[in-house]
């Protein structure tokens, strides 16, 4: 049955309703692992807890982060990406685990790379601001690390759109984020307003909150993406122009 008019308009928000959380309830499923170590380590801030406490769960999250956590944000980004690419109707659930499976080794070797490289960034960090000296090179680090974790929003999309090596895609998803900054400034303030919702609303994170990133983050990847096909179809008749205009001058 299709509605139309204003039922149509409240059955197909409804729709989407569901289809977002649905896909994020998914997510959260596959995720457990992960958030129950980093729910624990938010209760640790609530009591008195030692620093070998914190480092013991910093490590949980660390090791747990590349076997659950990454392939299931890659599955979590299959979904959206046929969401994004018109085709509103996939089966979530097909989809999604389908996503998971496919893309499981290369999420995995990406969250390692990504975690080791976080890890080392970080501990560098600290150290370079704790001389006065060195607070630039600090300052340095710091602006690594935060295109390091942008670019994450064009690795899954990469993960999950091309059929590349992994460092290949790593290497691209970094490139993408330095080549397209309005593009991931537009990514990172409107997941940013997501998560200030969440900070309000914290039910929304098991239902919502997720899932939106995910279309959002992959809506402007994919933006990127059509416009660098279109600059390269642009080049390619450059050339075939040029090449017809010399082989004319030769009289061929």
């Amino acid at each position: 049955m299709e509605f139309k008019g204003a039922m149509g308009g409240i059955y197909r928000i409804t729709e989407w309703i569901t289809r977002i959380a649905y896909t994020n309830i998914l997510w959260l499923v596959t995720s457990i692992p992960f958030l129950f170590v980093l729910l624990l380590k938010f209760m640790l801030y609530q009591v008195e807890a030692t620093s070998n406490d914190h480092v013991v769960l910093n490590w949980g999250l660390g090791i747990l982060a590349p076997f659950t956590l990454f392939p299931a944000i890659s599955a979590l980004f299959a979904v959206v990406r046929k969401w994004v690419m018109g085709d509103s109707e996939v089966p979530i659930f097909r989809t999604f685990f389908t996503g998971y499976k496919e893309n499981y080794k290369q999420s995995m070797i990406g969250g390692i790379f990504y975690t080791l490289l976080f890890v080392v960034m970080w501990v560098d960090f600290k150290v370079y601001m704790n001389f006065n000296n060195l607070q630039l090179v600090g300052g340095v680090m710091l602006l690594l690390l935060i295109i390091l974790f942008v670019s994450m929003f064009n690795f899954f999309s990469m993960v999950v759109h091309y059929h590349m090596g992994i460092f290949t895609i790593i290497k691209n998803a970094i490139l993408l984020t330095v080549i397209r900054p309005f593009r991931m400034i537009a990514t990172v303030l409107g997941s940013g307003m997501l998560l200030y919702v969440a900070t309000l609303y914290p039910v929304l994170i098991f239902f919502f909150i997720v899932s939106l990133i995910a279309l959002w983050s992959f809506f402007n990847f994919y933006g990127s993406f059509l416009k660098m096909q279109e600059q390269a179809e642009r080049l390619r008749l450059i050339e075939e122009e040029k090449q017809a205009v010399e082989l004319e001058e030769n009289g061929v």
